[in-house]
């Protein structure tokens, strides 16, 4: 039962769960709450949880020994040696590889491709490389983690339009401020491990003002999002409220008194304000309570 649970814990759950419902998200954007193919979504759903799995098991594997050097992170399977290296790369491979045929085979070669892309981005751009060479790592990497929504949108329209890249602003521009909050946390883990992130490289008050532009230009999505009516006004609203929340938080931590209690806040309200945005999206779509 341990063991079965050490493999559950490397495909990330709550990483799995937030985007499975950016995934859900973009589906039910696409869908308007009209004639729902509910068999459909599971396929998308199914698939895309598969493939982000992979990508993160694959992502503990290869950092299984940076993984030792952080308090966060050393008691996990790989840094303890609980689990073999070797079977923990086929389980990885495997997961990937049913995750991308069913959206291939059972949900459009569109949402496929995608898949493989964020897939890509994650493992070999984001885990090999620039993690370990460039503060790029985090805007970069922040592909991948935007490509769930778009997948659930394209599963339904077959084409990346004017939607799909709303979706993939708003989960692209969201994931630089939200990693960060935690980074600026665990900021000498990351230096002792050797992670060339950008608290580590350019210093927290550097860190804290990138993080603005990216929370300033959430703001818009919402808006676009409206324009191209695939909301209603309570989305509109919603969306403009909790950014400027988030906005405001991320002001204040340039004088921040305590700039570790700042930060876990701040990463509490990024998680919020997704799970929120989203929720009030699925609920929202085409002005179905606004």
């Amino acid at each position: 039962m341990a063991v079965l649970k050490d493999y559950v814990a490397l495909t990330k759950p709550n990483i799995i769960r937030l985007n499975a419902i950016a995934a859900f998200g973009g589906f039910w954007v696409a869908s308007k709450w009209d004639n729902i193919d509910w068999l459909l979504l599971l396929y998308m759903l199914i698939g895309s949880a598969l493939t982000m799995a992979s990508a993160c098991v694959i992502n503990n594997y290869w950092d299984r020994e940076l993984d030792k050097k952080m308090e966060r992170t050393k008691n996990r399977a790989l840094p303890t040696k609980r689990l073999n290296p070797n079977a923990v790369l086929v389980y990885g491979i495997v997961l990937g590889i049913i995750g991308l045929a069913v959206l291939f085979a059972l949900v459009n070669p569109l949402t496929g491709w995608l898949g493989l892309l964020g897939f890509f981005v994650y493992v070999v751009i984001y885990t090999m490389w620039l993690k370990r060479t460039s503060t790029w790592s985090t805007s970069i990497g922040g592909i991948s983690g935007a490509m769930p929504p778009v997948i659930g949108y394209c599963a339904v329209t077959g084409v990346v339009d004017e939607g799909a890249w709303i979706l993939f602003a708003l989960l692209f521009l969201w994931q630089p401020a939200h990693f960060w909050s935690l980074a600026i946390r665990r900021v000498e883990e990351y230096r002792a491990a050797g992670f060339p992130l950008l608290p580590v490289v350019k210093g927290i008050p550097r860190t804290k003002l990138q993080m603005l532009p990216y929370i300033v230009l959430l703001i818009p999505t919402g808006i676009l999002m409206f324009t191209y009516d695939y909301v209603g006004y309570t989305y509109l609203i919603i969306s403009l409220i909790c950014g400027i929340v988030w906005l405001v938080h991320t002001c204040m931590g340039i004088r921040a008194a305590d700039t570790t209690k700042w930060a876990r806040t701040n990463f509490l309200i990024s998680i919020n304000y997704l799970m929120v945005v989203f929720l009030v999206m699925i609920a929202d779509t085409n002005g179905a309570i606004g």
